[in-house]
């Protein structure tokens, strides 16, 4: 690894659905490929099926950072050591996958001053109102949500035994989104920096 890489800074793309048989692997999958060949991140595939984050369980309230168990002390480190996200998730009712909300209610210093992109997927809709409904939470936990996004419409369209293929459009959209998550992480580093100080 080199040190312009190693001092690259750390992008998270989170797996928002759990279910069995989901689509939003293999389309992850797919934004850590393009988001690693892009360049400007070091990037990291996070599941939130693998985090297995029971409904929120802690005792203390999240600003206090006064974590009792296991899986919130291992969540909260994944999220501390990003500095940017893009979250890959459906629509479900109109709205977010619950897993994806209470991965977001679990920590809140730890979401502080990063940037956010979204990957959202479903059907005519490309799973846009679940991204309009994240956004509302995400600002409340200092994030800065990113106007460009990538939603893909009829995903199953580009599904081919089990691997998405995205389209020029999709990746174009995609370079986009990276592109801007690059200019906020950077322009966000300092508030960041002055957060993490005791």
């Amino acid at each position: 690894m080199t040190e312009e890489r190693a001092m690259a800074p750390k992008l998270h793309v989170i797996v928002a659905s759990t279910r069995p048989g989901r689509a939003g692997l293999p389309i992850a999958k797919w934004v850590f490929e393009q988001a690693s060949t892009e360049g400007a991140f070091e990037t990291r595939l996070v599941d939130l099926a693998e985090a297995n984050l029971p409904v929120y369980d802690e005792p203390h309230h999240p600003r206090l950072r006064k974590y009792e168990h296991r899986h919130t002390m291992a969540w909260s480190a994944t999220v501390d050591a990003a500095d940017a996200f893009v979250v890959v998730t459906p629509e479900y009712n109109y709205g977010m996958p619950p897993a994806l909300l209470n991965a977001f209610e679990y920590v809140f210093h730890e979401w502080a001053y990063k940037p956010i992109g979204f990957v959202s997927y479903g059907g005519i809709s490309g799973g846009l109102r679940s991204v309009q409904m994240a956004k509302l939470v995400v600002t409340t936990l200092r994030m800065m949500p990113i106007p460009e996004g990538v939603p893909i419409p009829f995903y199953s369209e580009h599904l081919k035994d089990g691997v998405f293929q995205g389209t020029e459009f999709h990746k174009k959209s995609m370079n986009a989104m990276l592109a801007e998550l690059a200019r906020w992480t950077g322009a966000l580093a300092p508030l960041r920096s002055r957060a993490a100080q005791p």
